[in-house]
């Protein structure tokens, strides 16, 4: 019970890895905040938990006044709040010919703007308890595929931001700020968005070693196991760490350019 009595909001938690953190928050002792837009898959995930360990509340993170409604809704439900996990986010497609500004802009209010708001708003519970933050970010921060610019650029202002507040907030409120950068993650979404570009439905079932060395890409369940790590008290003083979570080293690899690979 690494988790035991402590208040968590996930956000985007109705499905994928949000959804995997909340459940292994609540097994490891925690009350949670469930959020997201898909109301019935957060129904869902709030009725397959303990009675009483999670509340639900169904809004776009970047609405005007939705971090404080989520803030207020853990402390009113709860009585505290320990620890924020930065988890909703929106992955969509787009490179430089497809990336309007309007579209970019709307990535980072998601991504980058809706995370620094949902800080500044729980700061003063997180302060009083000296929580947390886990933002959750992507391995596509150092650089990001051909067409994920948006996105990566997102990703990338994500983690400054971590590094940042990891000091600041550490100093000066006592509240740690760290980030895991997932790698390539088999969740719903990315089944479906996979798909959509045109792979076969078990596109997941036979995948390239080089991506996979496992044989297979990363379960959300897995992220949730490294995700508690920085919730728990465990952690101690450490803040404004990234750490990237993937299969094979991802800053300077170098594939092998032979019959395997091209």
């Amino acid at each position: 019970m690494r988790l035991d009595n402590k208040v968590i909001i996930v956000t985007g938690s109705c499905t994928g890895i949000g959804k995997a953190i909340a459940r292994r928050c609540v097994a490891e002792g925690a009350r949670v905040v469930i959020h997201g837009l898909e109301k019935e898959w957060g129904e869902e995930v709030v009725n397959e938990l303990e009675k009483g360990k999670a509340v639900m509340h169904i809004e776009d993170i970047t609405n005007e006044g939705a971090p404080e409604r989520l803030v207020a809704l853990a402390v009113n439900t709860f009585g505290r709040l320990d620890a924020i996990v930065n988890n909703a986010a929106l992955v969509a497609s787009s490179n430089v010919e497809t990336t309007d500004l309007s579209f970019l802009r709307r990535i980072l209010e998601v991504n980058t703007v809706a995370p620094l708001a949902l800080i500044k708003a729980a700061l003063p519970a997180l302060s009083e308890h000296r929580g947390c933050v886990l933002n959750i970010g992507s391995v596509n921060a150092w650089c990001g595929e051909p067409d994920l610019l948006a996105y990566s650029m997102s990703k990338g202002a994500l983690m400054t931001m971590t590094r940042n507040l990891g000091d600041t907030l550490h100093r000066e409120y006592g509240v740690r700020v760290n980030q895991i950068n997932p790698g390539w993650v088999l969740t719903e979404n990315e089944k479906l968005r996979k798909s959509e570009q045109g792979l076969p439905e078990d596109w997941y079932k036979n995948l390239p070693a080089v991506y996979a060395p496992a044989g297979r890409i990363i379960w959300p369940s897995e992220i949730a196991a490294a995700a508690v790590y920085w919730l728990a008290d465990e952690s101690g003083p450490i803040s404004g760490q990234v750490v990237d979570i993937e299969q094979h080293p991802f800053i300077g690899r170098n594939p092998p350019k032979n019959e395997s690979a091209v």
